[in-house]
């Protein structure tokens, strides 16, 4: 076992997030289910891009908070456009790049463009790129790029 796994606790849906993370990305798969008396999941052990996981139906007591995230490195907009769209199904939007899904997870779905235009030496070019991150909720890899050159 990983020595630090994220572990996730839902009320009830543990095996219906679980299922719908691992059907989002590719290289993912549930390794185990516990299952209660009455046949209803209990936890789930799965992995996400090869990070290990668990998650745990532990009742209404805990919520979860924007202070913990997922955050997903995309490469492509193709490959944001699908995350936000699965993963926001039922869920909200937030703003630059951050969604709630139905479970109340919080994801970060970010183009490895964003932290590169971010990191550029001329603080000018950074600067335009951050104020336009802010006006989104999906990020957009052509916006930025527009914001960076400065059209």
């Amino acid at each position: 076992m990983q020595k630090i796994t994220p572990f996730l606790m839902f009320n009830d849906q543990a095996e219906e997030a679980v299922k719908l993370y691992t059907s989002v990305f590719k290289s993912s798969k549930i390794l185990d289910i516990s299952r209660g008396p009455d046949g209803k999941a209990t936890s789930v052990n799965f992995e996400l891009e090869g990070q290990p996981f668990m998650a745990f139906n532990g009742g209404p007591y805990f919520k979860f908070s924007e202070g913990i995230s997922l955050f997903v490195n995309c490469e492509t907009q193709a490959e944001v456009d699908a995350l936000w769209e699965q993963l926001a199904a039922g869920g909200k939007y937030k703003k630059c790049g951050w969604l709630e899904d139905r479970f109340g997870v919080s994801w970060q779905i970010i183009p490895s463009a964003l932290m590169r235009l971010m990191g550029d030496k001329d603080p000018a070019k950074a600067k335009r790129v951050m104020q336009a991150m802010l006006g989104m909720e999906k990020i957009d890899i052509a916006g930025l790029e527009r914001a960076y050159r400065g059209s």
